[in-house]
């Protein structure tokens, strides 16, 4: 675990940050390997049944972020304020609340996945392979969210090395699967969905069983776990914000993916092509936002909110050195990097001239995920998620629908940059305001009186120190 309320700020954000980062890089595997194995080895059609896929799956993603999102920051602020105990029921609660939560999205998964590909307008040629693959993915549901509900819990105690170690196993047991499945059993989209769920529930079983010989904390069964209904209500007036806004994120994407579809199996297969590679493109702001927000809400819970600012900051200078470098590598191999997924000469051009539109406003996103990371490590969930639906649909869905009927799907792609440019400004304007100070919600503990007697004679021999130095 990772105290981050001392020591360099930049140390501290770029030490949490990394594992988080390669962390992520190996979780983005699992869908690109799928779209390579099958794009390369299936067909374009296959591959475009993964991507008219993922919104759904997206959305799943985002229940499990909502649901955990508010247990998240409140782990971070209880362990930065030492309240173990607190730290303890909001773990019990945190559990009991996705055991529940799997259970009714794999039932609504299954009894409406169908009904929901049907609405994106998913072309009859790509119907069948979507469906299958998304009727195992929500069989594979306990495996997802149990992983995710772990590596939250674990981010919120300073601990990123552990869900690394997890997905980098986790990982070559997916593309091992994957090309076993599709190479020697040939089982098509399916079989890169069955690798998945079988790889995912390596990392989530495994890794129970590391931290209960680790950690008393996680040493428990289902039928002991004790629920806490202040903590559960602390924990979705933070998260609930987040879940919303996730979720209409989700909701939006397979809007667009819909939109997508309506121009053929050409445009959605770049559009899945181009998703992968901006995956990876987009991992640092993710991450970066991640470990602002921990880093926040434990210095919060320390009652240090002079270090909070200062951490802005340098996320910010370190989060926009990297998206001005990303954004000149997919201009410049645009074409390329679509041609690891499939090498059809209409995919191809319509994947570059998407990376060619939104690539160069890396910088945009970046920057309203910097702001929107501080907000949520401070316990202000509800602006960044008003921020979020106003930027999707109040301006990238419209925009993208207006102009793809001028521009065809030119017109879907611009109206991505429009969305990040807006989202950028507005959390930077609130930021600026100061009104996330408000929403704290573990306030720090007043030190003892020999607490503040050892402070104040560190503080002398501090002084002392720098008075001989500088005499």
């Amino acid at each position: 675990m990772r105290d981050m309320t001392k020591g360099k700020i930049s140390h501290a954000l770029v030490s949490f940050m990394v594992p988080l980062f390669l962390g992520s890089v190996f979780q983005q595997l699992y869908n690109v390997v799928d779209s390579i194995v099958v794009g390369q080895f299936v067909g374009k059609e296959a591959m475009a049944a993964v991507g008219v896929s993922f919104p759904l799956m997206f959305l799943l993603i985002a229940l499990v972020m909502g649901a955990t999102m508010g247990s998240t920051v409140l782990i971070s602020q209880y362990y930065g304020a030492k309240d173990f105990s607190g730290l303890k029921r909001t773990i019990d609660t945190t559990v009991l609340l996705l055991f529940w939560t799997v259970i009714v999205v794999t039932i609504a998964g299954l009894l409406f996945g169908g009904w929901i590909l049907r609405a994106m307008h998913t072309p009859g040629d790509i119907f069948f392979m979507a469906h299958n693959y998304t009727r195992i993915m929500f069989l594979g549901m306990v495996a997802l969210f149990g992983y995710n509900g772990l590596s939250a819990i674990l981010r919120g105690m300073g601990d990123s090395k552990t869900p690394l170690y997890l997905l980098i196993l986790s990982t070559v047991v997916n593309i091992v699967l994957d090309l076993v499945f599709v190479l020697v059993f040939h089982w098509g989209v399916e079989g890169v969905a069955v690798a998945t769920v079988v790889a995912q529930g390596v990392s989530f079983v495994l890794g129970w069983i590391i931290l209960a010989k680790r950690s008393e904390l996680f040493r428990f069964k289902l039928s002991e776990l004790h629920f806490d209904g202040e903590i559960l209500q602390k924990s979705l007036a933070i998260g609930m914000p987040s879940g919303v806004q996730q979720v209409m994120v989700a909701i939006g994407s397979m809007v667009l993916v819909g939109l997508v579809n309506r121009f053929g199996t050409d445009a959605i297969a770049a559009f899945t092509a181009a998703g992968r590679i901006e995956s990876f493109a987009m991992m640092p702001a993710m991450n970066i936002s991640m470990a602002l927000s921990t880093f926040v809400g434990q210095n919060i819970g320390a009652g240090r909110e002079d270090r909070v600012k200062d951490g802005v900051k340098v996320a910010f200078l370190i989060g926009n050195s990297i998206a001005c470098v990303l954004s000149l590598l997919m201009v410049v191999f645009a074409s390329p990097l679509v041609m690891v997924f499939n090498r059809d000469p209409a995919v191809v051009r319509i994947g570059q001239e998407y990376m060619w539109i939104v690539a160069p406003f890396y910088v945009a996103f970046m920057t309203m995920f910097v702001y929107n990371g501080a907000l949520r490590g401070a316990g202000d969930t509800f602006i960044p998620m008003i921020v979020t639906v106003l930027s999707l649909w109040g301006l990238r869905i419209p925009v993208s629908i207006f102009f793809s009927r001028l521009w065809g799907t030119h017109g879907i792609w611009w109206g991505i940059p429009v969305a990040w440019l807006f989202g950028m400004v507005a959390s930077w304007v609130y930021f600026t305001t100061g009104r996330w100070k408000r929403k704290v919600i573990v306030k720090p503990r007043p030190l003892s009186p020999e607490a503040l007697e050892a402070l104040a004679g560190l503080e002398c021999e501090e002084s002392e120190r720098k008075e001989s130095l500088h005499p």
